[in-house]
């Protein structure tokens, strides 16, 4: 199957084809994202209306919706512009009137003729002590009134569309759909008791009651599943098809990797070895490695990421590693090179501010082959940067880079392996529908003599108090950090704030002893400003959130932040993880302005409560949803209508299992089965898979 098939045609055609639609409304809908019959077929009613049916509205309750027949006793046209057309009307018990605004007199005297008698249905209210039903939902004569749902599916709106064109236009949506081939497994379809497909949706569209409106129901279930399955069957073909693309084996020697994990002065966890194990067989297999490594605060994935690349030297190539910020990059440069040296490898780094001979310089010796692992910033995509022989491309905080780096720098070299890193636990169901299509590994030990941080909260008010306690830790040799709040989208904000705060505290504890770095300063001061820290010069640096990610200080033993309910539960837990790091007991002081808000108590209240990475983050989900977690431009999330990989993680993590499985007995879905998962993935317009199973 090349093209879309047939008898999926009239769901792809424009809306026009579908009653009711003119051009005006198709484009209304359109620009909701609603452009094909198919979307509309997939769009469910979120909620429901109970139409009860009531002899009288005269006892209520109000407001509320309620279908009743009424007689219909005479018509108020508006004395004045601007008011409303009344029409009078009496049930079994009590007179009250139909409201309309706008209203054509000549329609309404023939909706509701004088003297007849007519069903009505919408939502009563009082107004002035008088019921009133404004413009109502359904005017029918009684002898259609048994036509009128007992309970009504409503849908999202978009402007210049209202419920009964949307209906209508559903329901001529839903007359395309064909019972289709079976695409699930039958066995879990039959052991879950799920619907077909077209019954499934049918079902969803057609609820009895607000219980049908559930996610949990058996319709919206499968439903929810076929979404998923047709994501995870693009994901698991893209992950195929890289393992299909020529890789190159690479094996280690040992003569680098052993020499440098014997000078350490402690064991590699359990989950190092582990995550280690992983990487070796992956980089020796043939195929393009693509994994991604997802470590809490301070598990050592630093560590990790020097063996992978030590790896890659010892099997003759280059490595690279990219880091989101200059003074992250410089920190790993620290961190890394004595341990690569005392190996033989030579590592060098890369950032916006090497300019003039001294850039040409590395550039020269990465072109020779030289400079063996080569740290850096953005500054490792640009075109003059070529490596001689490039095998391996680590990535460090993904979620600060688009897919789009990741490939730029995989490009710079024939078969790159890629190596992911993330300290920002992302919950499994994100990791699922954002990268189904990387292997995934995951470092959940601490490595030994990290003591746990204590976390204490204190409101904005007891600023004196705070810097009192500050005054006795400096005192005592200790460092810290303070960190000043978060300013809605805005460093320069955020830089003032950071130095209203350096000066008052330099004021305190005295000019030499306070240090000052925020985004807007130039990298030479701001790297001066570090350095002085890192030396224990300064004893407390005052920053803004640049040091959340990766900065390491183990003297540092106290942090203090300020504005606590602005930021999210995983920023709040990076910047915790910046002490706690060396083994004297550390503190994190969490300042707020009280009141607090009902969220940023229960996010507050967590961060004491754990300081497990993983709890925080599906925690974080909960609170905050999908696409702030990970900010919306980069999140990389599809967008599902119906599936929720929030909510149903486990049936994301059950269309993962499923779409590889299928995929490993049928690679090319030629099979009856694969011919149907084909069709799903057409209806689901997964084009991209389309394409990847015709260049597979």
């Amino acid at each position: 199957m090349t093209g879309r098939p047939a008898d999926l045609f009239p769901l792809f055609a424009g809306l026009e084809t579908l009653p009711g639609i003119g051009p005006k409304t198709a484009q209304s809908l359109a620009a909701s994202g609603l452009e094909r019959p198919r979307d509309l077929a997939l769009t469910l009613p979120h909620t429901g209306v109970a139409r009860q049916r009531v002899a009288t509205v005269r006892d209520g309750p109000f407001p509320s919706v309620m279908t009743v027949e009424v007689e219909v006793l005479r018509h108020l046209a508006p004395r004045s512009k601007g008011r409303p057309y009344r029409v009078e009307v009496r049930d079994a018990e009590t007179v009250f009137h139909l409201v309309f605004f706008h209203a054509r007199k000549d329609f309404l005297e023939k909706v509701l003729p004088v003297g007849e008698l007519r069903t009505v249905s919408g939502k009563v209210e009082v107004y002035d002590g008088v019921a009133q039903l404004a413009h109502p939902d359904h005017i029918v004569p009684p002898e259609d009134a048994d036509k009128l749902p007992a309970f009504e599916p409503v849908y999202p709106l978009t402007a210049g569309v209202t419920q009964k064109t949307m209906q209508k236009a559903v329901a001529g949506a839903l007359a395309h759909v064909e019972e289709f081939a079976e695409w699930a497994d039958p066995a879990l379809v039959a052991r879950e008791g799920w619907p077909t497909f077209r019954t499934a949706l049918n079902a969803a569209h057609a609820p009895t009651s607000a219980n049908d409106l559930a996610p949990e129901t058996k319709a919206r279930q499968r439903l929810a599943y076929d979404e998923f399955f047709a994501h995870q069957v693009t994901l698991a073909l893209a992950r195929a098809n890289r393992r299909r693309a020529p890789g190159r084996s690479l094996r280690g020697t040992g003569l680098m990797v052993r020499p440098m994990l014997d000078s350490l002065p402690y064991l590699p966890t359990g989950a190092q070895q582990r995550v280690i194990a992983e990487i070796t067989e992956d980089m020796a297999a043939a195929h393009r490695m693509n994994r991604l490594l997802q470590g809490d605060v301070g598990s050592g994935k630093t560590l990790v990421a020097l063996v992978a690349m030590l790896l890659a030297v010892e099997a003759g190539a280059q490595a690279a590693m990219m880091a989101p910020t200059e003074i992250l990059a410089r920190q790993h440069l620290e961190s890394l090179r004595p341990l690569a040296e005392s190996a033989g490898a030579m590592v060098e780094v890369l950032t916006g501010r090497d300019t003039g001979k001294d850039r040409l310089a590395k550039l020269q010796a990465l072109r020779d082959g030289n400079i063996q692992i080569l740290l850096g910033t953005h500054a490792l995509f640009q075109k003059d940067v070529e490596f001689q022989d490039l095998a391996l491309a680590v990535i460090d905080e993904q979620h600060r880079f688009g897919v789009r780096e990741r490939m730029e720098l995989g490009s710079k070299g024939a078969s790159v392996d890629v190596l992911v890193m993330t300290a920002t636990p992302i919950p499994r169901s994100l990791a699922l529908a954002q990268y189904g299509d990387m292997d995934v590994s995951i470092l959940d030990e601490k490595p030994p003599g990290r003591t746990p941080v204590k976390t204490a909260l204190a409101a904005a008010n007891r600023l004196e108090d705070v810097t009192d306690h500050l005054q006795r830790a400096l005192d005592e040799g200790r460092q810290a950090y303070w960190v000043c709040p978060l300013v809605e989208e805005s460093e320069t904000l955020e830089a003032t704030a950071a130095t209203e705060r350096f000066k008052t505290l330099r004021a305190k504890f005295g000019e030499d002893q306070v240090a000052l770095v925020h985004g807007q300063m130039p990298p030479a001061e701001k790297d001066a400003a570090m350095a002085r820290f890192v030396a224990g010069e300064a004893r407390l640096l005052v920053a803004t959130t640049v040091i959340e990610v990766g900065v390491n200080v183990p003297n540092a033993s106290i942090m203090v932040i300020e504005g606590a309910e602005n930021f999210g539960l995983a920023q709040l837990h990076q910047l915790r993880g910046r002490v706690g790091r060396g083994a004297a007991q550390s503190t994190c002081l969490l300042m707020y302005r009280p009141p607090l808000g009902e969220t940023a108590r229960k996010r507050l209240t967590l961060l004491r409560e754990t300081e497990d990475g993983f709890k925080l983050a599906e925690a974080d989900l909960a609170i905050r949803g999908a696409g702030d977690l990970i900010g919306t431009a980069q999140s990389g999330l599809p967008r599902f209508r119906i599936a929720d990989p929030e909510r149903q993680a486990g049936l994301m993590a059950l269309a993962q299992r499923d779409a590889r499985a299928a995929l490993e007995k049928d690679p090319k879905l030629e099979t009856p089965r694969g011919e149907a998962i084909r069709k799903l993935l057409w209806l689901l317009s997964q084009d991209e898979a389309i394409r990847l199973i015709s260049v597979g």
